[in-house]
């Protein structure tokens, strides 16, 4: 068993603790960050961020997120891999598990954002990774000149479509019920619709992934109370995200019923020195801004609390 020690341990490495790791150490706070798979959060496999200060013409979002761990690391922010497996409360100190070893801290940020959600249909866990993706920049490049399905009708759903109109010969943008994306993407999609790149559904539930040797061809949907096949050569699901909370059963941290992490307006959970930010925490707005600025208030909010320690 660990007998590590420090005084914050973050967990995930998405914008929101980089930025929580910005303040704390440079404040000479010890702080470790462990993330058990890309860092940056789901802006690594973003393909361009428009919305974020400071970048009039965007950026790639890889490269926001190595700029955000560059500038952590400049002051001393200690990034680890691991798989955080629970959270126990011990009073003054905090026993996270990482990997099957406890570390202590005297204070937790939790930061683990949020994952993609599956639409559960047949053929969708089967293919995963042969024509069935949801990450429009790792895998996009992998069907120039093919045809595809985009499932979703939401801000993700349409701008990745729309970014997916550089590798595909056509798409055919599937959608439950009707388009709830912003107007500005929806000003872009109609661009996109008059050049003859995508096709909308409406009013269409998607049943069925089919596939012919191991690979999918085809799509079978409902479309206005009408059965039909739309052959394609993939398929990519955009249906919205859920919180990356399931570690934290059985840990007493307060949650809503969707799974999000309740805080009070410093952003501490209902077990004082547990603490979260971003995406993962109720009422979150699900901005890159956002993220990073609750991320400040919570690395000023957790210098308040380590302060309380010593009195």
């Amino acid at each position: 068993m660990s007998e590590k020690m420090t005084d914050i341990i973050m967990i995930g490495a998405g914008p929101s603790s980089l930025t929580a790791a910005v303040y704390t150490t440079r404040e000479d706070i010890g702080t470790v960050i462990y993330e058990k798979e890309a860092i940056g959060g789901l802006v690594a496999i973003t393909d361009k961020v428009d919305n974020y200060p400071g970048f009039p013409d965007g950026i790639e979002g890889y490269l926001l997120a190595q700029q955000l761990e560059k500038q952590a690391k400049r002051f001393g922010a200690q990034i680890e891999y691991g798989k955080v497996d629970s959270i126990r409360d011990e009073g003054r100190y905090k026993v996270v598990t990482v990997d099957g070893n406890e570390v202590k801290a005297k204070a937790v940020l939790i930061a683990t954002g949020s994952s993609y959600n599956k639409i559960n249909i047949p053929g969708e866990a089967e293919y995963y990774g042969k024509g069935v993706h949801y990450c429009a920049t790792c895998d996009g490049a992998f069907y120039k000149g093919k045809r595809l399905a985009v499932v979703g009708g939401g801000n993700s759903a349409i701008q990745e479509a729309i970014y997916l109109t550089g590798f595909a010969s056509h798409i055919d943008l599937l959608v439950r019920s009707s388009i709830k994306a912003s107007d500005v993407l929806q000003k872009k999609l109609r661009q996109v619709i008059d050049n003859g790149k995508i096709t909308i559904h409406v009013e269409t539930a998607t049943n069925e992934i089919v596939a012919t040797d191991g690979h999918v061809d085809s799509v079978l949907v409902t479309e206005k109370g009408q059965s039909g096949t739309i052959y394609v050569d993939g398929v990519f699901i955009f249906a919205g995200l859920k919180p990356n909370t399931a570690f934290l059963d059985g840990s007493g941290i307060g949650l809503d019923k969707a799974g999000f992490i309740k805080t009070d307006l410093n952003l501490q959970t209902n077990i004082p020195g547990i603490f979260a930010s971003g995406d993962v925490r109720m009422g979150a707005t699900m901005q890159i801004a956002s993220a990073v600025g609750e991320g400040a208030t919570a690395a000023h909010s957790i210098r308040e609390y380590l302060k309380s320690l010593e009195d």
